[in-house]
């Protein structure tokens, strides 16, 4: 092959790169800002808007990925701040914790940290897989399903795990219980929605990103 022939490979894939981001981007804030962005189930809505930013990660990269992820952490931030619920001064830092009249910064942290990380670990995961199960082609429905399942509980331990460490008492006050009693409402809502949701997702994550693969000839 020329080197005038792989240059415009190289350009052709660059553009098909940028594409795909922001068709995920897209499809991230479709998700963030409509009823979409949530499927009923009979017990808790599953939150899917980490599902594109895992696609997105496992098609394009890590460091894609860590875009979309920012992405889906500035929703989640907007959100919580036009929109409050009672815990969302732990996503917006224009939201007062309670009994106070200030926000904090480390509230960021909550926002960002978990979704940016969505976009980068469920990637390694699946490259794992992939080499460990020896896997001749791309997409492979159980290294895509196990990517899924980890960019999920990445998101919802990663997310509750901080609200414990950053804001034990604030959370509690809120919620009107003891500081104790924090570490159990945290990792029944680990199990309650995270479980629900990872499952969801592995799921989702193995039938889209299968044919994602097709597609983009990987």
């Amino acid at each position: 092959m020329s080197s005038k022939s792989t240059t415009m490979s190289a350009t052709n894939s660059k553009y098909r790169d940028f594409v795909l981001l922001a068709l995920f981007a897209a499809i991230v804030l479709l998700l963030g800002f409509t009823p979409l962005g949530m499927i009923p189930l009979p017990f808790i809505k599953m939150t899917i808007i980490h599902i594109p930013v895992i696609l997105g990660a496992l098609l394009l990269g890590p460091k894609y990925g860590a875009v979309l992820g920012s992405l889906f952490g500035l929703v989640s931030l907007i959100s919580n701040t036009i929109t409050p619920a009672l815990t969302s001064f732990t996503f917006s830092p224009l939201i007062p914790l309670p009994g106070t009249a200030n926000g904090t910064p480390f509230a960021l942290v909550v926002c960002f940290l978990p979704r940016i990380l969505v976009g980068v670990i469920p990637y390694y995961v699946y490259r794992a897989i992939q080499k460990v199960t020896h896997a001749k082609k791309e997409g492979s429905i159980v290294s895509l399903a196990v990517a899924g399942v980890s960019g999920a509980l990445t998101n919802t331990i990663f997310v509750m795990g901080l609200i414990f460490v950053l804001f034990r008492d604030a959370y509690a006050a809120a919620k009107g219980v003891p500081a104790d009693a924090v570490l159990g409402i945290v990792l029944g809502i680990v199990g309650a929605n995270g479980i629900p949701e990872a499952i969801g997702a592995g799921i989702l994550v193995a039938a889209i990103g299968k044919v994602l693969f097709k597609i983009a000839k990987y």
